[in-house]
């Protein structure tokens, strides 16, 4: 019924988008924020939800994870907003977790991620490592080198991923000859690029997020060092923001790309660059959060109603034709089923698909090597360890292993 819907006076349903638009994160967050927008634009165009139009209330993260937990306690207190489409990096989503979770809101999380969480308020509709990856890291080792290279930003996910990493690794006979961190938004990659040169790796598996990115690959280039390079934060759109001449013949590993040949892709893309202009690209993450948008409007029209509870309930096995293929959510943890694909870099600023898993892959958020208690407890170590925040400090960041 209408009169249990969160609304505004002018029968308007409110969503919250919580994402960085300034700051070193905005290079990837802005694009799913325009991803999300054309979703609500869409279902506004269609009816909107239980004959209410959507209202999208937008607050800038700043790059900032203090930022996000105050931008979410304004959308759900002050604004009343149904449920949050947002987050970023781990450390931003670390931050809203408790939030929603004590105000019992819900949040549409639209990117890969370390995984070791769970959260009855999340709806994780990016990757968990076991379908991003471990598929990756088993694919460099069998058909590029044994030799491993592991460049990372300083926070909790690229720390963690690495943790699964380096088992993964012992378990294929393979190596960790080097392993490097610098802080979100560092520029100087000196010292990571000498670790590299140094090590003589096969491959590097890449875990660097934002705009450090750009000089990372750019002193590759300059060093003349053609080590292949395995990315994980690495998709279309960050690519039309770097020096695409320096990232030719690397790879990304992720479950959408835009060169996917499907009708539902072909569609999403042809809508995109209507909505947003010809010169603009698709990516994972940007069809996560557009198809998260789709699968609360599933939910809400099933429950008949935008409490959270309610709508909660109605998500668990929600499925959708996307673009990315057929996805569903667990019952279980909140993740979704979803396939996984291999792209190189090409000079057109596109990936070609080199291999690809399109049966969905389930969702195990939890290695199964360590128990629940175990992760949850090393989780809260690192937290500890850099003075309860969920990212390195600038002076303590930057460091060998």
């Amino acid at each position: 019924m209408l009169s249990a819907c969160k609304q505004s006076d002018n029968s308007t349903i409110k969503v919250g988008i919580l994402h960085s638009l300034t700051g070193t994160m905005a290079i990837s967050e802005q694009s799913v924020v325009d991803a999300t927008l054309m979703a609500i634009e869409e279902l506004n165009a269609q009816g909107g939800v239980l004959g209410n139009q959507i209202e999208p209330i937008l607050i800038d993260g700043k790059s900032d994870w203090p930022t996000f937990a105050k931008g979410a306690q304004a959308l759900i207190q002050d604004h009343q907003v149904s449920v949050i489409f947002g987050c970023w990096t781990s450390a931003s989503r670390k931050m809203v977790k408790p939030v929603v979770e004590k105000l019992d809101s819900l949040l549409f999380y639209p990117v890969q991620y370390e995984g070791l969480e769970s959260s009855p308020n999340i709806i994780y509709t990016g990757a968990a490592p076991n379908q991003q990856i471990t598929p990756a890291v088993k694919w460099s080792v069998d058909n590029i080198g044994k030799r491993v290279f592991l460049a990372a930003s300083d926070y909790v996910f690229p720390r963690a991923a690495n943790t699964l990493i380096h088992k993964q690794i012992h378990a294929l006979d393979a190596e960790v000859v080097g392993e490097y961190y610098i802080p979100l938004g560092h520029k100087n990659v000196d010292a990571m690029i000498d670790a590299i040169a140094l090590s003589q790796p096969d491959v590097i598996l890449n875990t660097i997020n934002g705009d450090s990115n750009l000089t990372f690959f750019r002193e590759l280039s300059q060093r003349g060092i053609e080590t292949p390079v395995m990315s994980f934060s690495i998709a279309e759109d960050e690519l039309q923001h770097l020096d695409l001449k320096t990232m030719v013949g690397h790879y990304s590993a992720w479950n959408y790309f835009q060169s996917l040949n499907t009708p539902e892709n072909r569609r999403f893309v042809t809508r995109f660059k209507q909505a947003y202009g010809k010169s603009r690209t698709t990516n994972a993450s940007m069809e996560a959060g557009y198809l998260g948008v789709y699968l609360w409007a599933k939910a809400v029209q099933q429950a008949r109603t935008t409490e959270s509870t309610s709508v909660r309930e109605a998500l668990k096995g929600a499925t959708l034709d996307s673009p990315e293929g057929n996805v569903f959510i667990s019952g279980i943890n909140n993740h979704l089923w979803k396939p996984f694909y291999i792209g190189q870099i090409q000079p057109n600023g596109q990936f070609s698909i080199i291999w690809r898993q399109p049966k969905p892959i389930r969702p195990l958020p939890f290695p199964a090597y360590r128990s629940v208690s175990s992760w949850q407890k090393y989780l809260r170590t690192m937290y500890q360890s850099w003075d309860k925040s969920w990212a390195a400090p600038p002076l303590t960041a930057g460091a060998e292993i």
